[in-house]
Formats: structure tokens, sequence, C-alpha cells
């Protein structure tokens, strides 16, 4: 075997205790810290199987902004404490919980390994149908994502939204139209503010390249868009600016504008392009580019308000 091969047992093998760990941790803060480097791991095994933009978007979601999601989800857990414990499973329900999962999991690896070698695929068509699009990208994977499957992809977008819509609406009526609690320390914490000040810039300059960069390199809009997110939850940490309120008109514009304008894309298309979400030979690439920079507002602005939760009497005004 080659020096890959054993690096690859050796990540699977590091990622499967990892798992194990993040089951098996009593604190919640150190499970949450094991499910972030998981979802790093995850971008390392993603490298390997040569998928650079599902690599970066698990560094950037997996890894990132959903870790901070849950830590923040932790940090508000503690107020249910005083709150009587429910009552727990018994040693032979965990047993057939244990069962069950390694009786799926076996049965998952099974099909897994009795697929035809080469295994089916339908990559080929998809890049048949993505060039006949006329796209003109010099990264597939965008291609694919706007111009073959692109109904998904804006679904994707929307379902971002309905998510920070069941957010908010956890909130109490007279909460309404005030920010989200606060998720950061009452004062501002002078090492948070430095690595605020020293990496948000630099983080918005990447994200900005990542996006840009999609059209013909691993990257995009979804990309860009989550690190455009964590540098502007990391400001809101450091408490360099404040949570926005959920009744501003521009948070709300710029929830629906990649949707919306991926939606009238799509109506465009069936007027000049004989179909829906078609588009004009010639006039492909610019139009996917500017679908996909609304669509990296959209998700910068959905990302954070998830992690913010819903507004709360308790936000400062």
């Amino acid at each position: 075997m080659s020096l890959l091969t054993y690096l690859d047992i050796g990540l699977a093998l590091l990622i499967v205790g990892v798992a194990v760990s993040i089951v098996a941790a009593q604190d919640l803060f150190a499970s949450v810290v094991s499910y972030v480097a998981y979802g790093l791991l995850l971008a390392f095994v993603w490298i390997r199987l040569y998928a650079p933009d599902v690599a970066l978007t698990e560094a950037a979601v997996g890894g990132g902004v959903t870790g901070v999601l849950l830590i923040t989800a932790g940090k508000r857990l503690t107020a249910l404490k005083s709150v009587a414990p429910e009552a727990q499973p018994g040693l032979a329900f965990k047993l057939l919980i244990g069962v069950l999962a390694t009786l799926v999991a076996g049965a998952l690896g099974a099909v897994i390994m009795s697929l035809p070698e080469p295994p089916p695929s339908l990559a080929p068509k998809a890049a048949a149908a993505a060039a006949g699009a006329g796209a003109g990208l010099g990264n597939p994977i965008t291609a694919v994502l706007i111009s073959y499957r692109s109904f998904d992809t804006m679904l994707e977008k929307i379902v971002l939204i309905l998510a920070v819509l069941g957010v908010w609406s956890v909130g109490s009526d007279k909460a309404w139209g005030h920010t989200p609690a606060p998720f950061r320390r009452s004062k501002p914490y002078a090492p948070m503010v430095f690595l605020a000040q020293m990496l948000a810039p630099i983080g918005v300059l990447i994200g900005i390249h990542i996006f840009w960069v999609g059209a013909d390199a691993p990257g995009g809009a979804f990309q860009g868009g989550a690190l455009l997110a964590a540098m502007w939850m990391v400001t809101m940490m450091a408490r360099l600016v404040e949570p926005p309120r959920v009744d501003a008109r521009w948070l709300r514009l710029a929830l629906i504008a990649g949707p919306a304008v991926f939606f009238m894309a799509g109506l465009a298309g069936e007027l000049v392009a004989g179909a829906f979400f078609a588009y004009p030979p010639g006039f492909a690439k610019p139009i996917i580019l500017i679908i996909e920079a609304f669509m990296l507002v959209s998700i910068t602005a959905a990302l954070p308000m998830l992690v913010a939760g819903p507004p709360s009497e308790r936000s400062e005004q």
C-alpha cells in the first residue's frame, strides 16, 4: 500500500474516534468542540475525494457556522437547568438502539460494497446537460448547480429563509421587532475584539474571492457567503456590531434577494430561451454570475440570523 493509503486509513479511524467522542462526551461544550473537529476532518475527506467545492462548504458550515450555532444553543440551554430532568432510558433500551444502529450501518455498508465496478454514475449526462445549456463556466460544479439542477438550488436557498422564519417565530409577540438576545459577553472582551479586527477584514476578502472565482474554480456563492456570514458573527460576538432588528427592511430584502432574483431569471428563461430556468446562448455566464451575487447576499444574511436566534425583549435596543 502507498503512503496515501495509510493516510486515508488513519484519517478514517480518526474520524470514527472523533464521532464516538461526540456521542460519549458528558460535557456539552466538549461534545460541540468534537463536532467542529469532526466537520474539519470531513473537509479533508472531501479533498481526498477530489471535491474541493464540497470541502470548502463543509469547512465553512460544518466546522464553522454550525459549531457556533451549537455553542450558542448550549449556552441558552443552561437556562433550563431548573426544569426537572426527564427519566433516562434504561440499559436495555440503550443496547437495543446500539444494535439497531449497527444493523443500519452494516446494511448501508453492504449496499455500497455490492455496487458494480465501475459504479453507475449520472455524471456524464449531467456534464453534457450543463454544457448544452451554454453556461460557459469553467467550474463544472457551478454549471451543474445553476444550469442542470437550478430548481433544486433555488429551493435550498428558500429552505434557509424558512429556517430563519422558524427561528424568529419562537420569539414572543411582544418581542417582535426587537433584536435577537445577545449571544456574547455583555461587555467587549479585548482578545475577542482584537481577533475580530484582525480576522474579519481578511475573511471578507477571502469570502469575496471564493465567490468570484466560483465560476471557473472551486468556490461559489454558498462557500463565499458562509465565510462572510462567519465574519459577521465574529464581529457581533466581539460587539463591534450589534445584531439587526428582525423587522429591518434591508434585512428582509437581503434574505429574499437570492431566491427572488433566481426565480425571476427562471421566468425570464421561459420567455427568451424557451424553457423555465434556461439561459439564452451567449448570456448564460453573466446571468449566472448575477444570480450567484444575489444568492451570496441572502446566504450572508441568513446564516447569522439562524445563530443569533429569535427576537427578545432582553435585547439591547
